[in-house]
């Protein structure tokens, strides 16, 4: 039997649709290629983003930085000393980029100048910090990236 160039050239179009469909179909029923958001509510999340804004450039504007440090018993989260820690109410956000499920916050009930988040809580690779709290009716943010 001969195949003419028409029908050559369908038979390559058929072949080549189905091929990218296979992809398709696998990579959607893959759970390998889980794809989540970044956050749940992403556009109410987006909305709040200038509060933020403001709130990082009153901690950069006032010097109140915060240092966190990796340490044998956890990650140290240390307040400016300047500060009186009792006034001091916020919370803590620790985001695991890779895994959505280790992700916890913590409020913010401080005793003294700093806070000790525990070992056991933390596993190795890396985490996104928020410090977000609130000083004398003033809001601030704190921001980092570290690899634990």
């Amino acid at each position: 039997m001969k195949v003419n160039w028409g029908t050559a050239i369908v038979i390559s179009f058929i072949g080549f649709i189905c091929f990218i469909l296979f992809f398709v179909v696998r990579m959607s029923i893959d759970n390998k290629a889980n794809h989540d958001l970044v956050t749940e509510e992403y556009y109410k999340a987006e909305l709040a983003y200038q509060k933020e804004i403001d709130a990082e450039n009153n901690a950069n504007e006032n010097s109140v930085k915060l240092q966190v440090k990796k340490t044998e018993e956890g990650l140290l989260v240390e307040f400016p000393k300047e500060l009186d820690f009792q006034k001091v109410k916020g919370r803590i956000s620790l985001y695991r980029p890779s895994n959505k499920h280790l992700d916890f916050d913590l409020d913010l009930n401080l005793s003294n100048a700093h806070l000790l988040i525990p070992d056991k809580r933390l596993l190795d690779g890396r985490w996104d910090i928020k410090v977000s709290w609130i000083y004398e009716n003033q809001e601030y943010l704190h921001k980092e990236s570290i690899t634990y």
